[in-house]
């Protein structure tokens, strides 16, 4: 019996394969920025792994702001900051 295919997805700063389910998906949603743990908000999605140098690079530099074809704000910066896995 064949194995069932999952979707892959990179993150948008390592550029590492992963499952999807294995990737924190980042939307903006009602014009703020949000994870989104459903995987099924509208918009434009970014994906990060669970790296915590990854998620401080989406912070520092503007890779998840052309992701998501968005400027980030100080208050989504601060917002990333505390989702930051340890």
């Amino acid at each position: 019996m064949a194995s069932k295919r999952r979707p892959q997805r990179s993150c948008v700063v390592c550029r590492a394969k992963r499952d999807k389910q294995a990737l924190t998906r980042l939307v903006f949603s009602q014009e703020r920025l949000r994870i989104d743990e459903s995987g099924k908000l509208n918009g434009r999605g970014a994906y990060l792994c669970g790296r915590s140098d990854c998620w401080n690079k989406a912070i520092a530099l503007p890779i998840v702001s052309k992701a998501l074809r968005r400027k980030l704000s100080e208050d989504d910066r601060d917002y990333l900051r505390q989702m930051t896995p340890s």
